[in-house]
């Protein structure tokens, strides 16, 4: 196999594992807590239950731009193949949390996804860049929209794989990752090879905590602005929330300026002058944002209400509510590589 379709194929099932881990415990939740004996709604239980949604994407969304800039220091390779091998010990660990083990398995349930988050991280942050390595300029569009449509199907086929595992046994929903995740893993030791050249320079260490901590924070205000506090049903109120956000915006209004001014910035804040760069990442961000606001709140809607008012139990519902879905992947399927060799 030529190296570029060896790096494509490695690369899609890279960015399929990371991204259905990120709706796949969604779907799975009821079936999860049952497992574990935990009541979601029980008073002081409903951080938890944040804490396992929330925990996977709060990682992801406040390390990436430090895992690339990493991988780009110390080769995009060795840090993807690094992703993997931490994803599949993660997944392992989420595997054997035992049933019936209550706060004491949601803890470790938050902790490991975490992790894990840490080995997606450097699975999405490499992917593209290593597709950018190995394509020439006139496949590129093509390599990207197929590798995207990767990441995109496995938010949904998360939910659908999820729905049809939670019914049988939780831990199924961790297990069904193990395989490829061992098999991505070796393929990628023995068969990837560095093909980029390192950048050797100072890690901008100011820049790395001001970004992180802001996003951090920030992700953390949104978490628990959905906590009730006081005597209203939000958590708006919350001085703690408040000031998250203050704080949050403070880091990254000094990380913008901090990168203004030192040698080796984290980020090279110039690349928004490049109109295509800065549109891209607007319209990515718009596309999420509805999206994950869609997905999050159908799934919801119709696990909730929906499937039961129509005759479908509580048991059923995880799988018909990922079935539902299914319309929604066929439209990015379709259209992915569609749109990339257009691009091209």
């Amino acid at each position: 196999m030529e190296y570029k379709w060896t790096v494509l194929t490695n690369t899609t099932l890279g960015g399929l594992m990371s991204s259905i881990n990120m709706t796949i415990i969604m779907i799975s939740l009821p079936a999860i807590f049952r497992g574990l004996g935990i009541d979601p709604t029980a008073p002081g239980e409903f951080t938890i239950l944040l804490w396992v949604l929330m925990g996977y994407s709060v990682v992801l969304a406040s390390l990436l731009v430090t895992f690339g800039r990493l991988s780009d220091m110390y080769g995009r390779t060795r840090l993807y193949t690094t992703g993997f091998i931490i994803f599949t010990i993660a997944s392992v660990l989420l595997s054997i949390i035992p049933s019936g083990s209550g706060n004491t398995g949601a803890y470790l349930l938050i902790l490991f996804r975490m992790v894990q988050a840490v080995g997606g991280g450097f699975l999405m942050t490499n992917s593209t860049a290593m597709l950018t390595d190995a394509f020439p300029p006139n496949e590129r569009g093509k390599a990207l929209g197929i590798n995207q449509i990767s990441f995109i199907s496995g938010n949904l086929i998360g939910l659908i794989v999820g729905g049809l595992l939670a019914g049988y046994d939780w831990h199924l929903v961790f297990i069904v990752n193990v395989p490829f995740a061992v098999a991505g893993s070796l393929w990628s030791i023995f068969k990837l090879k560095e093909i980029s050249k390192r950048v050797n320079v100072p890690i901008d260490y100011k820049g790395n905590i001001l970004l992180a901590g802001g996003l951090i924070l920030i992700s953390l205000g949104f978490t628990y602005s959905l906590v009730p506090y006081g005597n209203s049903s939000m958590g708006w109120d919350n001085p703690m929330v408040i000031l998250m956000f203050i704080f949050g915006v403070i880091f990254l209004a000094l990380f913008v300026y901090i990168e203004n001014k030192v040698k080796f910035p984290l980020f090279n804040l110039n690349l928004f002058k490049v109109r295509a760069f800065a549109y891209g990442n607007i319209a990515g961000f718009l596309n999420s944002l509805g999206r994950g606001a869609v997905m999050f709140l159908v799934v919801i809607w119709l696990q909730g209400i929906y499937l039961p008012l129509h005759g479908f139990s509580y048991e059923q519902t995880p799988l018909w509510a990922g079935i539902y879905m299914i319309p929604m992947m066929v439209g990015f399927v379709a259209l992915g590589p569609i749109g990339g060799m257009l691009t091209d």
